[in-house]
């Protein structure tokens, strides 16, 4: 491996105004890990008119930066108000919240950080050593690899999500859908655009994004904060944990590092999953699980590295493959494409500054929430004070605004308001649109790819299989689909079988 690349993406990112970008997107992550309903995703969505100005690499250090702070700013409002900021930090409430109210809240804040820390810089190491590697390897698939790809990754994301499988399904299927609006790219035919001028080039990513993930998100957020009853902080304290602590979330630490970076790697995975699947394993290894929910300090270390090292990993299969592995990595996509950048292997050769300048400010994102996540909880909380009937009207202002700057289309920002309050009406009946958005943007790649490749082999679809790795990709496919629908039938054969009495 050629080590220069990676020394002058130091180079790019010691660069002053990249260095400022990434303390912004660090700052306003953490912050919006705290503010409960407003994730990394929506607040992505809502920046993305704000990097049109900007370089393509001083725009994706901030947007990453705010993607991986918010996996610790969550943490805040889950140890000291057992209200998690981020759905990443759901399973640091159980073990979190009773270190608060044992007086210890600034043992598990100091514990989670360290964590954190630890978590994102190995998951970082990993990213420099095998991206380059998996995108030399992926120089080698053709459109039947790309449509194959595609086709496991919406199909990974629609049934490996939380919530209801099926309803993961329907969202998919219309994000596949609203793909489809617009000129067919082969014919020109114009399909679904009602003779509309504003839809013959399709939908806009941006106002997808914005309305599903801005607009419907404050809505339904602002809804949810009003029910929510109104609690004190806990005090923090002694932030730096005691020697016997540190030995005993050691061992969660490093299983978290290494669950989490492979979890990030997976469609459908990343931090949510990753910090669940950690809280469960260390529960499993533990030789009292009892202590779990009671102010176990593995139940905060263990979950809370894996979730920041899987919010690192997931940058793999976007910048080296083209495939985004989770709904805040549709969103990084797209203002990649914004930016006139398309990820995938070629990334690595074509924009070597953009590539090493985002990997390598993950390293000095994390020193900077190590330093800053202790000092600023104070602030934190304070913000947690503001009424969100305050915030709430003006963060859609600025949506909206946001909006109309991209193209100055009154058009857009009525698409906006229609997704706004298709998201709201979603998260409202229990659909997560993150599959739907995931497959609005794997769905162009994947009609093209697989059309492409139907053009190759003449029209005979056993052409995907015969290529081997293509081949392989669809194997996994079909596993995914059938594997669901064999343990169903299992269960229900479980519970119909009779039970047999024997009567005296």
């Amino acid at each position: 491996m050629d080590f220069q690349p990676v020394l002058d993406g130091f180079g790019t990112v010691f660069e002053p105004l990249n260095l400022l970008y990434c303390l912004i997107g660090v700052v306003v992550g953490m912050l919006v890990g705290v503010l409960p309903g407003l994730g990394p995703a929506a607040t992505i969505a809502i920046l993305l008119p704000l990097t049109y100005g900007i370089e393509p690499v001083t725009a994706i250090i901030m947007l990453a930066g705010i993607f991986y702070g918010a996996q610790y700013g969550g943490t805040i409002t889950s140890v000291l108000l057992r209200l998690p900021g981020e759905a990443s930090s759901v399973v640091t409430v159980f073990d979190g919240y009773a270190l608060a109210k044992r007086g210890k809240a600034g043992t598990a804040l100091g514990i989670a950080a360290i964590g954190s820390f630890v978590g994102g810089t190995v998951s970082i190491i990993a990213l420099t050593i095998f991206a380059p590697i998996l995108a030399g390897w992926a120089l080698s698939f053709g459109p039947a690899e790309y449509a194959a790809l595609a086709l496991l990754g919406i199909l990974l994301v629609a049934t490996i999500s939380s919530g209801s499988k099926l309803k993961a399904i329907i969202a998919a299927a219309i994000g596949l859908l609203l793909a489809t609006v617009g000129r067919d790219p082969f014919t020109g035919a114009e399909r679904f655009t009602f003779e509309s001028l504003q839809l013959a080039d399709g939908i806009d990513f941006v106002p997808i994004a914005m309305g599903l993930f801005g607009l419907g998100e404050i809505l339904y957020s602002l809804e949810e904060r009003h029910r929510a009853e109104a609690m004190a902080p806990a005090h923090v304290a002694n932030v730096w944990p005691s020697r016997s602590e540190l030995r005993q979330s050691s061992g969660a630490i490093a299983r978290g590092s290494v669950l989490g970076f492979l979890l990030g790697l997976l469609p459908g995975g990343g931090a949510t999953i990753a910090s669940m699947a950690g809280y469960a394993v260390e529960k499993k290894r533990a030789k009292d699980p009892s202590r779990f929910g009671h102010g176990a300090v593995e139940g905060i270390a263990g979950p809370e590295t894996a979730n920041n090292a899987a919010a690192t990993s997931s940058f793999i299969p976007l910048l080296t493959l083209g495939i985004p592995a989770n709904a805040t990595m549709a969103l990084m996509f797209g203002a990649l494409l914004i930016q006139g950048v398309t990820p995938g292997p070629q990334l690595v050769d074509q924009h070597p500054e953009l590539f090493w300048g985002v990997v390598n400010s993950m390293y000095i994102g994390n020193v900077l929430l190590l330093i800053m996540s202790l000092p600023l909880v104070g602030l934190f909380v304070r913000v947690l004070r503001v009424r969100a009937a305050i915030l709430a009207p003006i963060t859609a202002l600025i949506t909206l605004v946001g909006a109309y700057t991209i193209n100055n289309s009154v058009f857009d920002v009525g698409l906006v308001v229609a997704f706004g309050a298709i998201g709201y009406l979603m998260k409202k009946f229990g659909f997560e649109p993150g599959p739907l958005v995931l497959a609005f943007v794997l769905g162009s790649l994947l009609e093209s790819s697989i059309r492409r490749s139907l053009l190759l082999f003449g029209g005979d679809p056993t052409g995907f299989i015969t290529r081997p790795i293509s081949g392989v990709l669809i194997l996994v496919a079909v596993i995914v689909i059938v594997l669901p629908l064999i343990q169903s039938a299992l269960r229900r054969g479980r519970k119909q079988d009779p039970v047999i009495t024997v009567r005296r």
